[in-house]
């Protein structure tokens, strides 16, 4: 049993929207289920699996700059900001403190639900008290 969870993050790296998928879906699921609770923002910092090109048009329309590396079998590969990208740690950084929390990183609970309670319970001390 694996997952994967999704986040939405302001610009300190800090979590605003979560959302848990079983591991083998695919991360579009994950951002077409967060992309309404998107907030107004100047660029999206995502990696390379957010790749496709109805997110990149739903964000151009919302104004939102993107800043996701082309797959690898993409035809023609996107060009993106580097040095914009490198701030995309602050992500990575949030989701290594959710993983001290040794419950999340084991993952104890079996019910999805159980699990997503334990991360947004970790996410809220963590970052927001």
């Amino acid at each position: 049993m694996n997952s994967k969870l999704h986040a939405v993050c302001d610009s300190e790296g800090r979590p605003r929207s979560l959302f848990l998928t079983a591991g083998q879906v695919s991360d579009y699921t994950g951002a077409a289920a967060l992309f309404s609770s998107l907030p107004p923002a100047k660029a999206l910092l995502a990696d390379r699996g957010y790749d496709a090109d109805w997110l990149r048009d739903a964000l151009a329309d919302r104004k939102i700059e993107t800043c996701i590396p082309s797959k690898s079998n993409r035809k023609t590969q996107i060009p993106h900001d580097r040095l914009l990208y490198k701030k995309r740690h602050k992500i990575e950084n949030m989701f290594g403190k959710l993983k001290d929390w040794r419950r999340i990183h084991t993952r104890y609970d079996r019910c999805a639900h159980t699990f997503m309670s334990a991360i947004a319970i970790a996410a809220i001390v963590i970052f927001w008290i």
